[in-house]
């Protein structure tokens, strides 16, 4: 009994030895797999590794001829767009300096041209008008003066008519219509009838002289007057033709704006070079008329005392006569 108990235990203890020695290699076993394929991956990983650095030693060793082109590429478009940028501002500028007045002039629309002829035609009329009338004036003016100076000592219309002689002034245009109205009325012994006529005939020739000297005064004050607003009519003429523009072309870049702009303002312009120096012109031959014709009045005045004198000469002849026929008698 001891010897099988013996036995059965040494039979026990010999599985149990073997199953202790089973099962860690059967864990083994079984860890085995496991361990590996974690390994796999890491192996995966690290072959790519391996050769990417000679790709990136390689990537340096062309930079220098790869790089260059593609820095030099980056510099050119940094570069490109600056200088297109200053391109078509420069094109811009340029474009607005050429904005000259004959330029602007030959730009124009065909209205807008001819109402700038119409205004610069208007200002040559007025600085023709303003010479004209200024050697005019300075001529009938000091005529009048020197004629008036002539006779301011005489004593009869014969004796002004001798001084003043053949000159074309007023003065003797005056002395003639009274010698006249003298003439004609020889047998009439109403003194106040002569000297009424006689006053008639000097009025008319100073109402004559006055619509003589202004001359050309209407054309200013015309001139001055329209101008402006002829000139307004190219402005708005151009501004309508600069929006029309504005929409065909579908923007509002100051290159395309700018010259229908401008040529309207110029229109404006040439009206206001025209209209100002007329009113100025005007204002000033108003004044240097009124002095011209208030000397008139004095020839005027300078006439009829010269008749009066003869007049009164006369009567006292007459009288003196009738007064000797009667002492004779």
């Amino acid at each position: 009994m001891n010897i099988l108990t013996t036995r059965a235990t040494l039979l026990a203890l010999s599985v149990l030895t073997l199953a202790a020695l089973t099962t860690p290699s059967s864990a083994q076993q079984q860890m085995a797999p496991a361990a590996p394929a974690p390994s796999a991956p890491v192996a995966q990983q690290t072959a790519p590794a391996a050769p990417q650095p000679p790709a990136e030693a390689a990537t340096p060793a062309q930079s220098p001829s790869a790089a260059a082109p593609v820095a030099s590429q980056g510099t050119q478009d940094v570069s490109a767009a600056p200088a297109e940028g200053e391109g078509k501002k420069s094109a811009t500028i340029a474009g607005l300096k050429e904005l000259s007045p004959w330029v602007m002039f030959w730009n124009a629309d065909i209205v807008v041209k001819a109402v700038m002829i119409g205004l610069a035609f208007a200002s040559l009329v007025t600085w023709t008008v303003f010479i004209a009338k200024m050697i005019e004036l300075t001529v009938v003016q000091r005529k009048l003066r020197a004629a008036l100076a002539k006779i301011s000592d005489v004593r009869s219309l014969a004796e002004a008519q001798f001084a003043l002689g053949a000159k074309g002034s007023v003065l003797s245009t005056l002395i003639a219509a009274a010698m006249r109205e003298g003439r004609l009325s020889a047998g009439i012994s109403s003194d106040a009838g002569i000297k009424e006529r006689a006053a008639s005939s000097f009025a008319e020739i100073v109402r004559a002289e006055g619509r003589r000297i202004r001359v050309g005064m209407g054309l200013l004050a015309t001139i001055g007057a329209t101008s402006p607003f002829v000139g307004l009519f190219g402005t708005v003429w151009g501004i309508m033709n600069s929006f029309i523009g504005i929409s065909k072309s579908q923007t509002t870049n100051l290159a395309v704006v700018a010259p229908g702009i401008a040529e309207a303002l110029l229109a404006t312009a040439i009206g206001l070079v025209a209209a100002i120096p007329a009113v100025i012109i005007y204002n000033h031959f108003s004044r240097v008329t009124k002095g011209y014709l208030e000397l008139v009045g004095r020839a005027s005045g300078a006439a009829a005392r010269l008749l009066s004198r003869d007049l009164d000469r006369t009567n006292v002849s007459v009288s003196g006569g009738a007064h000797s026929r009667t002492a004779a008698e």
